[in-house]
């Protein structure tokens, strides 16, 4: 079977799929109240922050249960019924959120590729959502979310583009384990990638994980792609990575999450600022 008739298969299986639960509701017409979920959920924030000018970046959204639980609570309630309403309520939510908690640095939400079947239709809820809460398009940050499996990605970067038109920033999480790698990023350029934690671990004292992240940084400087180190939890671990040309950071040595707040930067985290170690120039 031809490519394009594959694909035309799967969008129409996932649109079919989508209408038998609601077929009274038109697509995207109330997908983003989270009230017919079922369960309740919300977010907590977690700084990335930029170690070379010392400020925040942006701030990453989290789910978490109503009462601050792990994101296992809420995921574990997903199935193949409710995917696509809790995707779209996600994006509204962590939007309005990040509204009312008067986040002025970008945010990033986490999005399940496996929950859209049209691009261009499932984004509408959250450019909706954007404009109602007064947050600019560029602050709004879509990373392909952790752990979530995706079998096409052609389908994934066709995804990623749709959202880069629109005007929002993209991200690929976990770069470096799975598919989340270098074949997607031939195929698609983002704004940015996350190299994955198991990277970033005990890089200090690990010539394999430098060698490797060294390669990431030149060939994503090579793209014109940022790159976002996360898991940080050690001065080792951010020390070495600022060497090697990474500046933007996540990780518990500079914030936990925040349930339904912002987490701030204590000073000692950022580190001794060094000509040496090549502090104020990025990648």
């Amino acid at each position: 079977m031809a490519p394009e008739e594959t694909k035309m298969i799967k969008l129409k299986l996932a649109a079919s799929e989508f209408a038998e639960l609601d077929e009274t509701e038109s697509a995207c017409g109330d997908c983003g109240n989270a009230d017919r979920l079922g369960f309740l959920f919300d977010y907590a924030y977690q700084p990335i922050v930029d170690v070379a000018t010392r400020t925040v970046y942006g701030h990453e959204a989290l789910v978490r249960g109503p009462n601050g639980e792990g994101a296992i609570s809420v995921l574990s309630q997903i199935n193949e019924k409710n995917r696509y309403r809790f995707d779209q309520a996600c994006r509204v939510k962590a939007i309005k959120t990040a509204a009312q908690l008067g986040i002025q640095e970008r945010i990033s939400i986490n999005f399940l590729p496996n929950a859209i079947y049209k691009p261009e239709i499932c984004i509408r809820t959250t450019l909706a959502a954007a404009h109602a809460h007064g947050f600019p398009l560029d602050r709004i940050i879509f990373e392909v979310t952790e752990g979530e499996r995706v079998e096409d990605g052609p389908w994934l970067a066709e995804i990623l583009r749709e959202y880069k038109r629109c005007g929002l920033l993209t991200a690929i999480d976990d770069f470096g384990a799975g598919y989340a790698g270098l074949t997607l990023l031939a195929q698609f350029q983002p704004d940015l990638i996350k190299i994955d934690m198991e990277l970033v671990r005990n890089i200090d004292r690990s010539k394999s994980r430098q060698a490797i992240v060294r390669g990431m940084v030149r060939i994503c400087k090579d793209l014109g792609v940022q790159v976002i180190a996360e898991g940080i939890e050690t001065s080792g671990e951010r020390d070495f990575l600022s060497d090697a040309g990474i500046h933007l950071m996540q990780g518990y040595l500079f914030s936990r999450p925040v349930f339904q707040g912002v987490g701030q930067i204590d000073a000692t985290a950022w580190g001794e600022p060094s000509v040496e170690r090549g502090a104020g120039v990025r990648a």
